[in-house]
C-alpha cells in the first residue's frame, strides 16, 4: 500500500510494524541520500580536493558515510554519494568549512555547476 505521498505504507510488507527482530519500523527509519554529480576539466587536479572532502566530511555530525565514485561510462566524471542520519544533518553540512572549501576549490576545475540531488533513503540503511 502507498502513502498519501506516494510511498510504501504501513500497509506495504516490512514497513510500519518493523521488518523482524531488530530492525525498526518505518517511521524510525530517517536517511537522507545526497548525489553530487562533477564533472571535471581537470580530474588529475579535483581527485585530491573531492578526497580531501570526503575524507573530512566522514568526521561531520550526522554521516553515516560518504564514497566517491568514478564513472565507468562517463569519461572526467566523479560522483559523490552521502548518506546522513537525517535531512537537517545533511542542510546542516552543505554549509560547513568542509563543503564550502571544496567547492572553492573545485569550481574551476569543473566543466559546470554539479548536479546535486537529495533523495529519501527507502531503503538505504543499516540491516544489522
Amino acid at each position: 500500500m502507498l502513502d498519501d505521498d506516494g510511498r510504501p505504507g504501513a500497509g506495504a510488507p516490512g514497513f510500519g510494524q518493523g521488518q523482524g527482530p531488530g530492525v525498526p519500523a518505518r517511521d524510525e527509519i530517517e536517511i537522507a541520500v545526497v548525489t553530487m554529480v562533477l564533472d571535471a576539466v581537470d580530474m588529475d587536479r579535483l581527485i585530491p580536493i573531492v578526497s580531501k572532502y570526503v575524507v573530512l566530511s566522514r568526521q561531520q555530525p550526522g554521516c553515516r558515510n560518504i564514497d566517491l565514485c568514478a564513472s565507468v561510462t562517463t569519461p572526467n566524471r566523479l560522483v559523490i554519494i552521502q548518506k546522513w542520519e537525517s535531512a537537517a544533518a545533511q542542510r546542516a553540512h552543505f554549509d560547513s568549512p568542509e563543503m564550502v572549501e571544496m567547492a572553492e576549490m573545485a569550481k574551476p576545475l569543473l566543466a559546470g555547476p554539479p548536479a546535486i540531488d537529495l533523495l529519501d533513503g527507502l531503503s538505504a540503511h543499516d540491516l544489522t
